[in-house]
């Protein structure tokens, strides 16, 4: 079974459940204290890369079907 999981919410953010790190392009870590968190996958979140709602007035439609 894996440490991690990754779940995409219908028209929503990637929730991320388990022990992970989050870092940057450049490998710096963000702080973390949570064992879930969401994952803004709209692209509108000021919070970037954490989810703030933003997907919801935005109308965000995502295919989250796995194939």
């Amino acid at each position: 079974m894996a440490d991690v999981t990754i779940t995409p919410r219908l028209n929503g953010p990637y929730l991320i459940q388990g022990e992970f790190e989050v870092v940057d392009a450049q490998g710096n870590k963000y702080s973390v204290e949570d064992d879930v968190i969401a994952l803004c996958r709209c692209g509108h979140s000021e919070t970037k890369p954490f989810c703030d709602g933003a997907h919801r007035p935005a109308g965000f439609e995502a295919d989250s079907e796995a194939r």
